[in-house]
């Protein structure tokens, strides 16, 4: 899951990150709007964490351009602003959650995951695909509930976010920009994606078939479950 952190007290934006990064999200950082303006532009987010008390920008600003520009994004508003009309304005202008200052990073953690299990319609963090059982929580791959151990982190983190989309295809630059956090326009030809859905697929058939993960010729990949 690819994340943009904006707050422009570097101390508590660096802890963010090395915290979220050991919970395997990636990771982008901005101490100004205009920096996180430019970033909301180009790149495409999971989660938006907007810190409202900006000195070059209005929070508020930069939630509208990230509905604009990252419609599907998760936005969670950082404030130590005491006044509810400054929280309920975000929340009416498309702010998923608040969290005021101090917060625990943990509970940002909590609140990041609840927000996406409500957002995939996912009930338990044990999810089920084909004869094997993806475990969102603890980041493991299960077949006949023996934990396989060939699965590598970047591609569990692949796999898991095409079965979040399940039934819904997702071009190589949508997967490298959510899971990689970056997309090189010269490397659009690339079989990058290509490489780690082969060795997804081989790794797993050696247990069950891999039916489920499709690819959609001339597009991407998906995987495909009936409800």
């Amino acid at each position: 899951m690819n994340v943009l952190i904006i707050e422009d007290e570097k101390s508590l934006a660096k802890e963010m990150e090395t915290f979220l990064k050991k919970a395997f999200y990636t990771c982008d950082v901005s101490y100004t709007g205009n920096s996180a303006s430019e970033k909301i532009a180009v790149n495409l987010y999971d989660f938006i964490l907007i810190d409202l008390g900006l000195p070059d920008y209005d929070g508020l600003d930069l939630l509208k351009e990230a509905r604009e520009h990252n419609p599907e994004a998760t936005c969670i508003i950082l404030t130590a602003r005491a006044a509810i009309s400054d929280r309920v304005r975000g929340l009416d202008l498309g702010a998923d959650d608040y969290l005021p200052k101090p917060f625990s990073l943990l509970e940002l953690q909590s609140r990041m995951q609840a927000i996406g299990r409500r957002k995939f319609g996912i009930k338990n963090t044990l999810v089920p695909l084909g004869e094997f059982a993806v475990d969102l929580t603890s980041r493991t791959i299960s077949h006949q509930g023996k934990e396989l151990s060939n699965v590598t982190k970047k591609e569990f983190d692949l796999l898991s976010y095409l079965l979040l989309h399940k039934n819904r295809t997702l071009n190589r630059m949508q997967l490298n920009e959510h899971i990689w956090g970056s997309w090189v326009a010269d490397d659009s030809d690339s079989n990058y994606i290509d490489a780690h859905i082969k060795n997804v697929r081989k790794k797993l058939n050696i247990f069950a078939s891999t039916d489920w993960l499709e690819t959609v010729r001339g597009v991407g990949y998906r995987i495909r479950l009936k409800d």
